[in-house]
């Protein structure tokens, strides 16, 4: 039997000190029951924005009448994708800091782009880097379904325009935000990255992985 392929766990941690955009509901949790006499179990109760941690937006986050992620369909978050390094590009992920790992003909439909060296899962980055809205247009014209990044929005952290979130809900593509792709080398993989049925919310946390090809 060949051996099973490898997962890269590309999620970030998510506790009471992570990092969230200010003014946004941190996670915490509490507990409602306690494994002792007279109670089997422990049970807790948690409260965050969907957009702690590694997550996906749903059209709803940037459009009035957009859909909620529990009405998103889930084929763009599972499949084929390319790990892209643009370490310390700056403040946009433009063309060309990305052409070299794009312009070879098979492009997969989900390109996921890694800008740190060392993602700060433990610390706001009000200085991200996002992607400029003209990178989003021309992955979506080569027939990108998801772009996914390593930063906390592919805008701008003080951006009132959201301009590639325009690009996405415009081009009909899907967006994962906040993973953690530190140890994952440049090339091809099969993403995972489910959303919960959330019915009404914005967002959802996804538990996302990369599974090697071979």
């Amino acid at each position: 039997m060949p051996p099973p392929s490898r997962l890269w766990d590309i999620s970030a941690p998510v506790h009471a000190a992570s990092p969230v955009f200010p003014g946004d509901t941190a996670y915490s949790q509490q507990w409602c029951a306690a494994i002792g006499p007279g109670c089997p179990v422990n049970v807790s109760a948690i409260t965050l924005s969907p957009h702690v941690g590694s997550h996906a937006d749903a059209p709803l986050h940037y459009d009035a009448d957009g859909a909620s992620i529990g009405h998103v369909p889930l084929e763009a978050f599972i499949g084929p994708c390319r790990v892209v390094h643009a370490i310390g590009c700056g403040p946009l992920i433009t063309w060309a800091h990305i052409a070299h790992a794009v312009e070879d003909g098979a492009l997969p439909s989900r390109v996921l782009v890694r800008t740190y060296d060392r993602m700060p899962v433990d610390r706001w980055d009000g200085q991200l880097t996002a992607y400029a809205p003209e990178t989003i247009e021309r992955l979506a014209d080569r027939g990108v379904v998801l772009v996914g990044i390593d930063t906390a929005s592919i805008d701008p952290a003080d951006s009132k325009t959201l301009a590639s979130h325009q690009v996405i809900r415009r081009r009909g593509l899907r967006v994962l935000e906040n993973l953690v792709l530190d140890d994952v080398p440049p090339g091809d993989y099969e993403l995972i990255a489910l959303p919960l049925k959330l019915t009404t919310a914005d967002a959802s946390p996804v538990r996302a992985v990369l599974r090697g090809l071979k």
